[in-house]
């Protein structure tokens, strides 16, 4: 067994798992692990960022893009609660991820030492296992545990803390070979109790969510709900699990969808849910179907056997990985007659939701993120935070392929400036572009010089309103004409983004978007276009002052 150090241990811990980037904000208590990076430079790279929270935004979203965990490290104390946020949202969102976060020395433990927090407590509701490594020969142990914790059943993050001194310490330790995820497949019986559910349906519906998907099971999926001729919906910001262009896609279920997709899925006798958690946002506020037991009859496939029955008892529960899962789906087949016809319906009802629609005031943003469909590659990767900017994006844009839309279903705002930097790192040939809005934006802007650093030519669009638009429309709801904490002073984004060394353009009305599009397309560095948006255009198809009363 080599005697390496714990910093060692642990950088070829991660090499042995295909690991090749890492996020982070560097700090005193690892100077070891950054000091062991210096000598496998050439595979692992180590990006320099300029918040935790960036940074562990971008860990998250590259686990999101890569299904294997993302890597983002930070130092002791505000580091590691700054990056919490991060690792919120790859709880909320089952993506595989892994914070290493440097510790206080073992011998300074249980004082309140400089920057000390202890961690089991601290991160013990945000992620699967957290942990403290004091013996330097544990390492690898403990970094393939954390590996495969992070990509095993429902995917999700992995905390780990290292004591400075243990970082430096000799060990003689085995190295660890590459983790793979178990997955489950699921029981022979229950997919034929599924087959005979389905086809003594009349109004069957499917949806498509949660983690641990891959391209093959996306795939599978597929061809099951086509050979079934079923209409099929995604679940809150998973739109990209399905084409949507296919005719089979009926739209995204979750927050403000198509009511006569709502009403679709409150009437299916039939719900076959692959993958999503069916928490709030998913269900409309668990409106779509009622708790704990469905109208509809239910069944529930998801990898983590924990959330199967946590809010809703199904009819039929299988516990099994996705991949496998889609396997096994795409053998089925049934006499789809008496739902003949449905499937295209519920197309032809998302393609006249998702139509543009007349502006109110401002730059009409449905046709923006029209024209945005219609301009990018189909490959393309589009990245956002949280914000009432995300309803037009999310009703107007079309996903065509997966992996092409990175958003935060836990709702955090600043997500959408660092998802869409890691995303250029990790696939630089494809083409990434990060909306935003102007509250949501300054969240993270200043990854704009992470941009700039690594050459992560990412086209950047804000939306400027002048106000944090989600807050401000249900106070106008809940209190009318009472405005507090809502409105934002700005600075000049253009400049702003200038100053970066960023080429950036304003768009003051949505014809002139195509143009500064391909501009910021052509500038070969980081681009930002700015939006001039109106507060008063709140929504897609709502006004401040309808919501107010006049």
């Amino acid at each position: 067994m080599p005697t390496r150090t714990g910093a060692q241990h642990l950088v070829d811990a991660l090499l042995a798992n295909g690991a090749d980037m890492a996020f982070g904000v560097p700090g005193e208590s690892y100077l070891a692990v950054l000091d062991a990076l210096v000598d496998v430079e050439d595979r692992f790279r180590f990006i320099t960022c300029r918040h935790e929270a960036g940074a562990a935004n971008m860990a998250e979203a590259y686990g999101k893009l890569t299904g294997r965990p993302g890597i983002c490290m930070v130092t002791r104390g505000p580091g590691a609660t700054h990056a919490a946020i991060g690792v919120h949202t790859a709880m909320q969102d089952s993506t595989p991820m892994i914070l290493l976060i440097g510790q206080v020395a073992r011998d300074m433990r249980e004082r309140e030492a400089f920057q000390e927090i202890e961690y089991r407590r601290f991160f013990a509701d945000q992620c699967k296992w957290v942990a403290e490594i004091d013996d330097p020969a544990r390492v690898p142990e403990f970094m393939a545990r954390a590996f495969a914790t992070a990509m095993n059943g429902r995917p999700g993050p992995v905390v780990l803390a290292l004591p400075e001194d243990m970082l430096v310490e000799d060990a003689d330790a085995a190295p660890v070979p590459r983790v793979e995820p178990a997955r489950a497949a699921p029981a022979k019986a229950d997919m034929e109790r599924l087959r005979a559910m389905l086809s003594e349906a009349r109004r069957p519906f499917v949806l498509f969510g949660g983690g641990g998907w891959t391209a093959e099971a996306v795939k599978h999926a597929r061809r099951f709900v086509e050979r079934n001729d079923l209409p099929v919906g995604c679940t809150f910001r998973a739109k990209d699990y399905y084409d949507n262009t296919r005719p089979n896609y009926a739209g995204d279920v979750g927050i403000a969808p198509n009511p006569k997709l709502a009403e679709r899925v409150r009437s299916a006798d039939l719900v076959i849910a692959l993958g999503p958690r069916l928490g709030e946002m998913t269900t409309s506020g668990y409106t779509l179907f009622t708790p704990p037991v469905a109208r509809q009859t239910l069944v529930h496939i998801h990898p983590g056997a924990e959330e199967l029955g946590r809010v809703y008892q199904p009819a039929l529960a299988i516990n099994a990985s996705i991949p496998e899962a889609a396997r096994a789906l795409k053998a089925i087949e049934v006499d789809s007659s008496a739902w003949a016809g449905e499937a295209e319906a519920a197309h032809a009802e998302f393609q006249a939701f998702t139509a543009p629609l007349e502006a109110v005031s401002g730059v009409n943003l449905s046709k923006v993120f029209n024209d945005l469909f219609r301009l990018v590659k189909k490959d393309a990767i589009v990245t956002n935070g949280a914000g009432n900017y995300a309803a037009w994006l999310h009703r107007f844009f079309k996903h065509r392929s997966w992996r092409t839309q990175l958003a935060p279903t836990s709702g955090a705002m600043g997500y959408g400036v660092p998802a869409a930097i890691a995303a250029k790192l990790a696939h630089p040939e494809r083409e990434v572009i990060s909306v935003n809005g102007d509250g949501c934006f300054l969240m993270c802007g200043q990854e704009l010089a992470t941009a700039m650093r690594y050459g992560a030519n990412v086209i950047f669009i804000v939306v400027d309103n002048g106000a944090y638009g989600t807050i401000r429309m249900h106070q106008e709801r809940d209190y009318p004409r009472r405005v507090s904490g809502t409105d934002l002073t700005n600075p000049d984004f253009r400049k702003y983004a200038e100053s970066f060394g960023l080429h950036a353009s304003v768009v003051e009305h949505e014809d002139d978007f195509p143009a500064a599009f391909k501009r910021a397309r052509g500038a070969k560095r980081p681009a930002m276009i700015v939006i001039k948006g109106d507060v008063e255009a709140i929504a897609p198809g709502k006004t401040l002052s309808a919501i107010r009363g006049g």
